[in-house]
């Protein structure tokens, strides 16, 4: 009975990493195919366009796009793979072995918590790695000047200095803020006194200095002044302009930890990257708990009927599900809500709901 239970168990395990794959595959090439659409009606009007860095642009920025449904194509997944196997009286060969509801989701749930681990630990770190890759293809395809890309701006960020205070405005970053374009500086006194605007086409951070190419410069009671190069001096370093310009979707998991610190160190709000530390450290648990959720709504007869209802079900759950981790997010990230709290509690609300779910349908 024992090799008989372990087999069965490997066998559910693999049907559900091969459903769980599928999907994600499907929606990894749906995705990439309608980004590479949307680029290629961008770059149409574009001189000497290359269909090979289009499509690598295009490429390098689905991954993070994937990622962020991952839990939806765990969900799919197993939902899939259980209705299956009940379509196919697997399930009713199982029971008959001896094996209970427990034993051949638990396969699934290790399947699960592996795959997290596998997306938080190497798939994020890559696909942010590729993020940032493509945000370089993208500015070498549209021209220096990404700012007709989709560079996420505008951003904005604060020095201090002996001469003053000065806030700069971007409206597009690359290398997660070291080179800025659309570039806007406003410079105050120590007084706090308004002293002159810089405008420029692009900004590159260098050691002890902001280098901002085809400047124009206004200073109270005089013309505008252009030049091609002018340097302005400031004391940011580029790990304390990473951190204001970096998004957490952008920063690699084992970075997080560094960008955490950094912000702490420099009084900047760190709860956007807390919360993402932890929202990937609870990957591996979020998938558990979809598999639980799918479990729930799967695991009945197709002779019982109903199976429509309980798979639209299963969906809409995934659905509040991920509402409520975009509300945990928006009050974590505004500091309404601890970091820790807004990234578990939709993984406990999911997974307690799937387990009581499947013990009341089980054990009654």
């Amino acid at each position: 009975m024992t090799v008989i239970g372990g087999k069965l168990a490997r066998y559910f395990g693999m049907r559900f990493l091969g459903a769980v794959l599928m999907a994600f595959l499907g929606i990894f090439l749906l995705v990439a195919l309608l980004d590479y659409i949307e680029t290629m009606r961008r770059a149409t009007d574009l001189p000497n366009i290359s269909a090979i860095l289009v499509f690598k642009t295009s490429l390098f920025r689905v991954p993070q796009v994937t990622e962020r449904i991952l839990p939806f194509c765990v969900l799919i997944g197993a939902m899939s793979c259980y209705l299956t196997l009940s379509r196919r009286l697997e399930l009713v060969v199982a029971r008959a072995a001896g094996m209970s509801a427990w034993q051949f989701v638990s396969p699934a749930l290790i399947v699960a918590l592996l795959l997290g681990v596998f997306a938080t630990t190497v798939y994020n770190p890559v696909s942010a790695i590729l993020q940032e890759q493509s945000k370089r293809y993208e500015a070498e395809l549209f021209g220096r000047d990404p700012v007709s890309a989709r560079g996420g701006g505008p951003f904005w960020v604060n020095q201090r200095n002996a001469e003053g205070q000065a806030i700069i405005n971007a409206k597009s970053s690359r290398d997660q803020g070291v080179s800025l374009y659309g570039v806007t500086v406003f410079t105050y006194d120590n007084a706090g006194h308004f002293t002159r605007r810089i405008e420029a086409r692009a900004a590159v951070l260098e050691p002890g200095v902001w280098r901002l190419l085809d400047a124009r410069i206004y200073e109270l009671k005089s013309l505008p002044v252009d030049q091609a190069e002018f340097r302005f001096k400031t004391s940011l370093t580029p790990e304390q302009v990473r951190e204001s310009f970096a998004t957490p979707e952008t920063v690699p998991f084992w970075d997080l930890p560094l960008y955490i610190e950094i912000a702490e160190h420099a009084g900047l709000v760190a709860a956007g990257y807390r919360f993402q530390f932890q929202k990937l450290l609870a990957l591996p648990f979020l998938l558990a708990a979809m598999v639980l959720l799918a479990a729930a709504v799967s695991l009945r007869f197709f002779r019982f009927g109903g199976v429509q209802k309980m798979v639209l079900s299963g969906v809409a759950s995934g659905f509040l599900l991920y509402i409520l981790s975009k509300v945990t997010e928006d009050l974590s990230k505004a500091e309404l809500m601890q970091p820790v709290a807004a990234a578990w509690l939709p993984v406990l609300v999911g997974g307690l709901t799937g387990f009581i779910a499947l013990l009341f349908q089980e054990d009654g």
